[in-house]
């Protein structure tokens, strides 16, 4: 057997598919009469119509040891080919009835990968639908020209697939297809200002995509997606005002591509949702220079809605003077040149520190405390993130002395905290990075005390301020982290008391109920992946291991084959593992599971480390696991999958 990409194919001529399609109506239509089935060479001559499919096919010399059956179920009959193993190779089948093919479907390892499929009964494909491995797409082919038009689900990181793919092949068409449109924001009720400017951007995709090309190095006609890198998504309010309804996004998104061996990064930049389909708001740039693009705030969406309608052509917000605006406008100009590629250091600190001059400029200019609030905190977050990701490392002293000039002029000022908590993280990231070049075994530990003292004694000073919540939870996890759950405990009981209504607060109430689980029974229900409800309580009787886990952290899937061991040995005795996964993106999890072989029951629900169940235990790494016993008692509120062997070991369950 080997597994075939349909990218790697010849396309079929449109004669050679419809002959094939009328020989397949005839297998159908003869079927009921005992006819014999086509054979194993001429059901081989199906392929997928879309490219970018992995599937199983035998070789000629395997064909003899294949097979064609039929498949009967209700209305729905056609002929199913078997391999050499007996695994499901495809499915060519009549789901309504009319003696005509109207699906085929492709199988991988006997899964089934991908389906085409025609809805409308006249013998041509108009939708095509990834599954399982295979992955979440759906798109339909309007006109049935093979090509798909519109796509009705779509995930963020195989948007990002496609328009990779399509950039590398010069599929003009394809590319504009996961670009957002005019009717996508009108759907979203997004406000016309940055609706504009989305527009702008996403334009011409071909165009574009064409000049990224003649200039890269990495992106070639044999380069090849890999994987979708990128933090969670964002969700921006109604009352944002950017929208009239939710929106969710993801900023400064990545492909990893590969080319002949050699791996590369792609900015993906902002993407947005529509109902189930992730969209892209710009013509991906590969990640090529020596600093490679530099991404100094978030994209269109993330923006404040002054500067964002500046951009797009509008007002600059609610008595926003021209001035103002001429400044926002050029300031936009200097924010597309930080996100260029082959920018050196030299060209990021004249551009970062032009920047700083038209903020501040804006700043003078600006007529109301609103407009100067947005724009400060606009100055601040370029550098605070800047200097944090290595692109402008001067951005922590930029604002030290940010600092210092407001608390001359103003000291009672909510911005003089904002200022302190970001220079506090900037400069923590900046003496992690350089003592990484110095090599110096002692400055990391240097520099993080220096960073504790910093956190501390911005508490004490700006108790009251909105980020003292996080500078506790940041210092509760560092003591947890550290083995020291007395004081990481102290933290947290500050953090109930002191912010029991902020979202720290609530994991700080969380995390104290972890800490005392020991010797407790574990109360935990929630819905299941596949539906319904899975409790702990149902589950007494049994040895329990509750994992909290997502796929986006590496080190979960570095415990997989040793949790699969566990589990085949020790189901049978007894014992079970219930899965908490902390995906934002659901559409993702299910094949995941099956690549994975993960088939244990599996909790979740939307918003990943955020929602109530990793709330309700203050969960602040992954994978995080409780060890409960067969009363339902919690053995290990932070057990290991090596104390986990050691547990159901038979000499360490008969001293339970």
């Amino acid at each position: 057997m080997q597994v075939e990409r349909s990218d790697e194919m010849n396309v079929q001529t449109q004669r050679t598919w419809m002959w094939i399609v009328v020989l397949g109506a005839t297998c159908v239509a003869n079927a009921a009469s005992a006819a014999p089935p086509p054979s194993v060479k001429e059901t081989m001559a199906f392929v997928p119509k879309q490219r970018d499919v992995e599937f199983e096919t035998p070789k000629p010399e395997e064909y003899a040891k294949c097979k064609v059956e039929l498949d009967r179920k209700g209305k729905v009959s056609g002929w199913v080919v078997l391999g050499v193993n007996g695994q499901i190779l495809r499915k060519f089948l009549d789901t309504d009835g009319d003696g005509k093919l109207d699906q085929w479907r492709y199988f991988n390892h006997g899964i089934e990968v991908y389906r085409d499929i025609d809805t409308n009964d006249n013998e041509k494909v108009d939708q095509a639908r990834w599954l399982n491995l295979g992955g979440s797409r759906w798109g339909i082919d309007q006109n049935e020209d093979g090509r798909i038009d519109v796509w009705r689900i779509l995930s963020a990181a195989e948007a990002s697939k496609e328009a990779v793919r399509a950039m590398v092949s010069g599929d003009d068409a394809a590319l504009q297809s996961v670009m957002v449109t005019a009717e996508d924001l009108k759907a979203l009720g997004l406000n016309q200002a940055m609706a504009a400017k989305l527009l702008e951007s996403s334009a011409d995709a071909g165009k574009k995509s064409r000049a990224v090309l003649a200039k890269s190095k990495s992106l070639t006609g044999q380069t090849k997606w890999s994987r979708f890198d990128a933090s969670m998504p964002s969700l921006i309010p109604t009352d944002d005002e950017k929208a009239t309804a939710d929106l969710l996004v993801y900023e400064n998104a990545v492909a990893i591509v590969e080319t002949q061996g050699k791996y590369a990064a792609v900015q993906v930049g902002e993407m947005i949702r529509i109902g189930e389909v992730w969209k892209l708001t710009q013509v991906p740039q590969p990640i090529e220079g020596e600093n490679g693009s530099i991404v100094t705030a978030g994209g269109i969406l993330m923006q404040p809605l002054m500067a964002a309608n500046n951009a797009a052509g509008g007002a600059a917000g609610p008595g926003a003077s021209p001035e103002v605006e001429k400044l926002l406008g050029e300031l936009v100009k200097i924010e597309q040149g930080l996100t260029q590629p082959n920018a050196d250091r030299a060209a990021v600190k004249a551009l970062m520190a032009r920047r700083g001059d038209l903020l501040n400029q804006a700043i003078k200019l600006a007529e109301t405390d609103d407009e100067r609030l947005l724009l400060t905190k606009q100055l601040v977050d370029g550098f605070a993130l800047a200097a944090q990701v290595g692109a402008y490392p001067e951005g922590a002293a930029d604002l030290k002395a940010m600092e210092q000039d407001w608390r001359r002029k103003s000291p009672k000022s909510p911005l003089v905290p904002y200022v302190v908590y970001r220079r506090i993280q900037a400069q923590y990231y900046v003496g992690l990075q350089d003592s990484e070049k110095d090599k110096e075994k002692d400055k990391p530990a240097e520099v993080q005390k220096e960073w504790i003292q910093g956190l501390e004694e911005f508490i004490a000073e700006f108790s009251d301020s909105e980020d003292s919540s996080d500078a506790m939870l940041l210092l509760a996890h560092h003591e947890e982290l550290s083995a020291r759950s007395k004081e990481a405990t102290e933290w947290y009981q500050r953090l109930v008391k002191e912010k029991p209504k902020t979202e720290a607060g609530q994991r700080a109430v969380g995390a104290l109920r972890r800490l005392d689980l020991n010797g407790k029974p574990l109360v935990l229900t929630g819905p299941g992946l596949d539906g319904g409800t899975i409790d702990m309580r149902s589950l007494r009787g049994k040895n329990v291991l509750v994992v909290f886990w997502s796929s986006e952290y590496k080190v979960c899937e570095d415990d997989l084959p040793d949790l699969r061991a566990i589990y085949q040995a020790n189901k049978p005795k007894g014992f079970e593992i219930v899965g908490v996964c902390l995906d934002m993106n659901k559409a993702a999890v299910k094949p995941y599971l099956a690549q994975h072989k993960m088939t244990w029951p599996q909790l979740y629900q939307p918003g990943g480390l955020s929602n109530p169940m990793a709330l309700g235990y203050g969960v602040i790494s992954l994978p995080t696991m409780f060890l409960v016993n067969a009363e339902g008692v919690v053995v290990s509120r932070n057990t290991s999958v090596q104390e986990v062997k050691t547990a159901l070991t038979p000499k360490a369950a008969a001293g339970k």
